[in-house]
């Protein structure tokens, strides 16, 4: 299957970047190279450095890139430090992070990231160690429940991890159908009735756990804007309310400064601010983009300017 991916935001993204023709730039989330290559094709004396932990996407992005000024890397972005320092690069002029799941990857039933057809149980991004079938079949209830509440934000984790629990003692959960007719099973008829797709919210709590998504992103944020240069551009593209909330406080801190507590009446702290916000409120998605890429309706983008 071509590892395909409709970028999202793409105008959006590239007027937030403020591309020079001269700039490093770095893509942490490659994919299909759909912001990529638009990047590298702005680009003249400069360079972009395209990173994906997932082998598919890396050569993917290796072809659409051929002839561009571009180097392909296959790491994850949490890792940017140290693969710009392997590349003898001091600093990016702008960087770009499109999260959660690539289009390529939900239409792939083989990856098993998707809900509604039945393939192995698999879900990681990076295609090597633990899958979210050795996840729901090992942890215990309490963990489990806590994943499903604290990632998928989902009210009835605690019913859905014990359905998880009893129904592995019956046999192994290896499938994605097994497991979204056992989260359908924990929920209430006038839940079930409620949402077209009620294993929604549990499938996108345990593919974070399997990829260790939101540790990676606090981790790669202050990776990247620690290796921005002055004027830098960081944008980053989130899909749920626990990304974007992780993006947003992060950005505000760096635009704040001081970390004083409120009640303080003057600064103490001394702190001074490492960015402004480009991006007051998030961008979205016009209606002719939502209706032509499904993906785009809940895709917000922050822009941050390094001072």
């Amino acid at each position: 299957m071509e590892f395909s991916h409709t970028p999202v935001l793409l105008d959006a993204c590239l007027q937030g970047l403020a591309i020079r023709p001269g700039g490093t730039y770095l893509d942490g989330t490659a994919g299909g190279a759909g912001h990529s290559k638009p990047i590298a094709t702005r680009l003249t004396t400069g360079r972009l450095i395209a990173l994906d932990q997932d082998p598919d996407a890396v050569a993917a992005a290796a072809e659409k890139l051929k002839g561009l000024p571009a180097r392909v890397v296959q790491a994850n972005f949490k890792d940017t430090a140290a693969v710009l320092d392997a590349l003898g690069i001091p600093a990016l002029d702008g960087a770009l992070l499109d999260l959660g799941v690539s289009s390529h990857q939900l239409d792939d039933a083989a990856r098993g990231f998707s809900y509604l057809a039945d393939a192995p149980l698999d879900m990681r991004m990076s295609q090597s160690g633990p899958t979210a079938a050795d996840l729901v079949n090992t942890l215990g209830r309490e963990e489990l429940a806590r994943i499903l509440r604290d990632y998928g934000e989902e009210p009835h984790a605690w019913q859905i991890a014990g359905r998880i629990v009893a129904a592995r003692q019956a046999q192994p959960i290896a499938t994605t159908g097994q497991l979204a007719a056992i989260v359908a099973g924990a929920l209430p008829p006038a839940e079930r009735r409620k949402h077209k797709n009620p294993a929604r919210r549990s499938f996108q709590a345990i593919r974070i756990a399997v990829n260790g998504e939101l540790d990676a992103l606090d981790q790669g944020l202050e990776a990247i804007f620690g290796k921005m240069a002055p004027g830098g551009r960081l944008c980053v593209i989130t899909f749920h309310s626990l990304e974007d909330r992780l993006v947003k406080n992060k950005f505000r801190r760096w635009a704040a400064g001081c970390t004083c507590p409120p009640e303080l009446p003057v600064c103490v702290c001394g702190g001074k601010p490492k960015a402004v916000l480009v991006t007051r409120k998030p961008v979205t998605a016009d209606a002719a983009e939502q209706a032509a890429n499904r993906r785009s309706r809940s895709a917000k983008l922050r822009v941050l300017e390094k001072l």
